[in-house]
């Protein structure tokens, strides 16, 4: 029902649709959302966002994604039980979040059973095997960044005794390095042992410890959280290290000979562009040297240039035929 005064209603009318039209407008132009399948983004972490490896990866992927779509994103840390990743999920859905990844492979089993009840959701996790329609699994194959690495580390070792330590034996990295040692360095000895979680830094550090302790002179910490410490504490004995996921020659470049990484956030904004186009695939994807998501990092200026570039070439002839020098 119209109210009018003085014969002013058309009038009124009119303005009030002009005000609503210029206020419409304005809003639109100051909240241009994404106009394809992504709305709204999560991210659940099991430790922490500012290890400086794995997890601070998956947060710096979200900010990509938040910025180039210009959706919401939300993060939860500490997200390493069936009980708490069911309530973020949950919270999630009721926040129209559409796309949820998982950094890690914990969640492939808890995306499993509940994916089924959130249909409108996309799941997505890493090295897993995904099996429903509405899950992602992303296999990071590095094998050959592993092998690589431990070329340098063969090449490099001076007591020629050199420690692994890795979260769990399925990494494709570790077997990698240990093949890559053996090519370069037959007189290696290597010791491995697993902390068995990717997040106990004290139980890598005394590892590590044992390690340095036994004359061990390059270790290789493979794991999210603890990969720094254990640099760190190599660091302080003047002894070398291999980085993990992230590029940690920052952390001394003539403590770090070189870095396995994984390029996770560059693959977070590649997938939320597929999603977003209606493309991105159920299954289990894979990614190595060849889709630029796997590398290795920056060499230590203390590795001689020749050795430098023959790395350089086998990786080149890698990429192109798939072949380790092994091979």
């Amino acid at each position: 029902m119209d109210y009018c005064l003085n014969g002013s209603c058309i009038v009124l009318k009119r303005f009030v649709v002009l005000v609503l039209c210029l206020l419409a407008v304005l809003t639109s132009c100051g909240q241009a959302g994404n106009q394809g399948e992504l709305k709204k983004v999560g991210l659940l972490i099991t430790d922490s966002v500012n290890d400086q490896a794995w997890g601070t990866k998956g947060y710096k992927g979200l900010l990509k994604i938040q910025s180039r779509f210009n959706v919401d994103v939300y993060y939860k840390e500490g997200m390493n039980s069936k009980s708490v990743v069911e309530r973020a999920v949950k919270e999630y859905s009721q926040k129209g979040v559409n796309l949820i990844y998982g950094h890690g492979h914990e969640y492939d089993e808890y995306f499993s059973e509940l994916s089924p009840k959130y249909p409108d959701i996309h799941f997505i996790t890493f090295n897993g095997d995904a099996k429903n329609k509405n899950v992602t699994s992303l296999i990071l194959d590095s094998y050959a960044s592993g092998f690589f690495a431990g070329m340098v580390a063969g090449h490099m070792t001076k007591s020629n005794r050199i420690g692994i330590i890795p979260a769990y034996e399925w990494q494709p990295e570790v077997k990698g390095f240990y093949e890559g040692v053996k090519y370069q360095n037959k007189n290696a000895q290597l010791n491995i042992q697993y902390v068995n979680d990717f997040d106990d830094k004290e139980k890598a550090l005394q590892i590590a410890n044992d390690m340095i302790a036994n004359q061990y002179d390059i270790l290789y910490p493979a794991g999210d959280s603890f990969s720094v410490p254990v640099i760190e504490r190599v660091k302080e004995m003047g002894l070398y290290a291999i980085g993990y996921v992230s590029d940690q020659s920052d952390l001394g470049n003539k403590t770090v000979l070189t870095s396995t990484i994984q390029e996770v956030d560059k693959l977070y904004e590649n997938t939320a562009e597929k999603f977003n186009l209606g493309q991105l695939e159920s299954g289990n994807i894979t990614y190595d040297f060849q889709s630029d998501i796997i590398s290795i990092g920056t060499f230590s200026p203390i590795i001689e240039q020749d050795f430098i570039d023959e790395i350089n070439q086998s990786i080149q002839k890698y990429k192109e035929t798939g072949e380790l020098p092994n091979e």
